[in-house]
């Protein structure tokens, strides 16, 4: 995962929840394989971004994922309909329960 989505879960978890669940869940995300931007992913990250019309960190956690040849499991909509993603609308996995 690029470092990117480390600092967007941080954020989110920082205004959803509280101070401390924020560092637990990061530390728990950095024992897999954390991709530093670079400037070769950035410029993949740019022409991905372009190409698909995405945002800055959606392009960088997209081109991350196509660089490392992975399947991306998500439930960012901006993602929907990409290549070698696995896009979950949010809460449909509650409703099957």
């Amino acid at each position: 995962m690029p470092t990117i989505t480390l600092y967007e879960v941080f954020k989110k978890l920082l205004l959803e929840r509280d101070e401390d669940s924020a560092p637990l869940v990061v530390a728990h995300m950095k024992q897999g394989k954390v991709v530093e931007l670079d400037a070769d992913l950035s410029i993949l990250a740019a022409r991905i971004g372009s190409d698909c019309k995405l945002p800055a960190a959606v392009g960088i956690i997209y081109a991350c994922s196509r660089q490392m040849n992975s399947t991306l499991w998500t439930e960012d909509s901006h993602f929907e309909g990409l290549e070698s993603v696995r896009y979950l609308p949010k809460h449909s996995h509650h409703s099957q329960k």
